[in-house]
């Protein structure tokens, strides 16, 4: 069986060669004399627990654990001093350590520290791979679909959020490009660090400028006290900017500049703050025709649209209207008190009929509307409001006008057939409880002669 793997990191040669030979019989062990030569290590090693000293020249201990922590596949760090200090402690873990020891190390009490490490590094990675497997089948975060468009999304997500570039999410309000941002942070290195947002259009010019770059105390009346920016608070993690297009000339060139040096002063300040943050922006608007018209900055949307993500409107994939409708359903039901079992076919037909120009928010508002309002065990035609019921109802599936009852026949006909006849995933695609399909199966004269009876 495969050795765990410690990397010992400390500029004291007695130190860090007393521990090796003391943890070499149970572990691989890997040496280090310098917080730089840790990261070269782990650059290119695997590394379950890494043992660092805290004060050494150079890169210090509690800059190589940020660092450390926002590796792919991070190990499990301890720290170690001969320091020891009430405050240094809180500073560690606050910054992601498993645990901290004052030197003279206690053998004992390293031996099992190790193990308790291990333990933990071993269960993170059965839940990191669970969530892979569930991001996998059942979309990311809250982004629900298993149409070709919103695929596409999800494969690029995937593909992009575990590097370090900028990343443009452009598309109409109300399709999800806040989801799709924390996504991204989720599935990045740096999902064990901040993931601070800011909704640029909501402020002011003056008080955007003091929220994304912070203020010192007496910058502008009312700075009473010094405050940190949003770059500030997500230093090792992510900032999402939604609405970039709304910024003015001004902070264009502030936000510029922190991309291109990764460093900026507070409002009022002098003192040059560094920072190591990812930037993920959004809007709705065309940035190319806005720098066409001279009202965004050109270098900037260069700098903005390294990697581009077109989030589809809900129109374009009306095909996730019964996955979305069911998702909502569910959870909203149980947020209101309600038991709901799904949405008729009829009821599911007036939804996918309207042109949802709010998209997926609209529709989610919508939802909550009916089911807060709903009398029966499932939403209906009468739960869905008048100005959807007229368009849906109204409207014919292909092939011209058809009453209600062969309209819920073709759905049902058709959502087999998408479904190869299963009839538990054709349920769920319609809004029905498997049991309600069956009922109906019969009712329509639906149900293969050679297949037996449900027994339901």
């Amino acid at each position: 069986m495969k050795k765990p793997v410690v990397l010992i990191v400390d500029d004291e040669k007695n130190s860090r060669e007393g521990l090796a030979r003391a943890l070499q019989r149970n572990y691989e062990v890997l040496l280090a004399d310098s917080g730089q030569r840790a990261l070269d290590i782990l650059a290119v090693e695997s590394v379950d627990v890494m043992l660092s000293d805290v004060r050494m020249p150079g890169v210090d201990g509690l800059t190589l654990l940020q660092r450390a922590i926002a590796r792919p596949n991070a190990p499990v760090c301890i720290m170690l001093t001969a320091y020891g200090s009430i405050e240094l402690a809180v500073e560690a873990m606050r910054r992601g350590a498993y645990d901290f020891m004052t030197k003279p190390i206690n053998l004992d009490r390293l031996d099992m520290v190790l193990k308790r490490a291990l333990d933990a590094r071993a269960l993170e990675t059965e839940n990191r791979a669970l969530r892979e497997q569930l991001d996998t089948r059942f979309g990311l975060e809250e982004i629900i679909g298993q149409s070709p468009a919103i695929q596409e999304v999800f494969d690029t997500i995937r593909q992009v959020a575990p590097s370090r570039a900028t990343v443009l999410i452009q598309g109409e309000s109300g399709t999800g490009k806040e989801l799709v941002a924390r996504a991204l942070h989720r599935l990045s290195p740096r999902n064990k660090g901040p993931f601070v947002a800011v909704h640029c259009a909501a402020l002011s010019t003056t008080l955007l400028e003091s929220e994304l770059f912070g203020h010192e105390k007496g910058a502008f009346t009312g700075a009473t006290e010094r405050r940190k920016g949003r770059f500030e608070l997500a230093d090792g993690g992510t900032l999402f900017l939604d609405e970039i297009g709304e910024i003015d000339a001004a902070l264009q060139v502030k936000i510029l500049r922190v991309l291109e040096e990764r460093r900026f002063e507070r409002v009022g300040g002098t003192e040059t703050i560094d920072v190591d943050v990812r930037l993920v922006v959004a809007t709705n608007r065309d940035l190319k025709q806005m720098v066409a018209e001279g009202k965004f900055r050109e270098d900037l949307f260069f700098r903005l649209d390294v990697v581009t993500l077109q989030l589809p409107p809900l129109r374009e994939r009306v095909g996730d209207l019964p996955l979305l409708a069911q998702h909502y359903i569910s959870v909203l039901a149980r947020e209101n008190g309600k038991k709901l079992d799904g949405i008729t076919p009829e009821a599911l037909h007036a939804l996918s009929a309207y042109d949802w120009p709010g998209n997926v928010r609209e529709l989610r508002n919508m939802i909550e509307r009916m089911v807060v309002l709903s009398r029966g065990d499932r939403l209906t035609l009468r739960d869905v409001p008048p100005h959807l019921r007229s368009d849906g109802s109204a409207a014919p599936l292909p092939g011209g006008a058809l009453s209600l009852e062969a309209n819920e026949k073709q759905m049902i006909v058709r959502a087999l057939k998408a479904n190869d006849g299963n009839v538990t995933r054709a349920a769920a695609e319609l809004g029905i409880s498997r049991r309600t399909l069956h009922r109906k199966l019969n009712d329509y004269d639906l149900r293969e002669k050679k297949e037996p009876d449900a027994k339901d």
